[in-house]
């Protein structure tokens, strides 16, 4: 499921689909391998009748939006996604759904199935349906590097202070504390050692070194 961006990596902010696509907003994968057409001049519709394609199943994260690219444009939810019906009425028309998932590297699969039903009953067409269908796509990443956030805990002091030793300890009253061993980094111009929070549950002191 490769990404396509436009001329410098970006999509308009005007198009409907920017926030879901453009890598400043969700950057979400997305795929238009796969659409739908037909014969319209061999394959025809008998009258009282109209095509549905239905998603029976799909992997999680995988979400499906009728893609329009000219005027007027469109990124409508379909297929389930955004709690959109899991079915449409096609007309036959050539159509190619964008399907999308959370960037990254994965396996992604949607089952489908397409039959012709009676306008009048809303009912299916006794053996007109095409039996499911498999879509799969792989979810490539694009090169660009991953962020990762965690809570962290800073205990920063005077740059001056050079001859002190960061100690800790479970409570004020223990008797025994012990030095902190994390590497000091520099942060603002300070010295300063980053913490896991489970870390911050303890109590800090400088204290003088020989």
């Amino acid at each position: 499921m490769p990404r396509h961006f436009t001329a410098r990596d970006r999509f308009d902010p005007a198009d409907p689909w920017y926030d879901c696509l453009d890598a400043s907003r969700e950057g979400l994968a997305f795929s238009r391998r796969f659409g739908f057409t037909m014969d319209a001049g061999s394959d025809l519709i008998p009258t009282g009748t109209a095509i549905w394609i239905r998603k029976l199943s799909s992997s999680p994260g995988l979400g499906a939006y009728r893609y329009r690219s000219s005027a007027p444009k469109a990124w409508e939810p379909i297929f389930g996604t955004a709690e959109s019906t899991n079915a449409l009425q096609w007309d036959g028309s050539m159509f190619h759904p964008g399907f999308i998932a959370p960037p990254g590297t994965g396996i992604y699969t949607a089952t489908f199935e397409a039959s012709l039903m009676d306008t009048t009953t809303g009912l299916a067409v006794p053996g007109a349906d095409t039996g499911p269908f498999v879509f799969n796509w792989t979810d490539m990443p694009d090169g660009r590097p991953a962020l990762s956030v965690a809570a962290k805990v800073v205990l920063a002091w005077p740059a001056a202070a050079t001859n002190y030793v960061l100690e800790a300890a479970d409570t004020l009253a223990e008797s025994n504390w012990t030095p902190v061993t994390n590497a000091p980094v520099r942060l603002d111009g300070q010295p300063a050692m980053v913490l896991d929070p489970c870390q911050a549950r303890k109590f800090y002191r400088m204290r003088l070194g020989p």
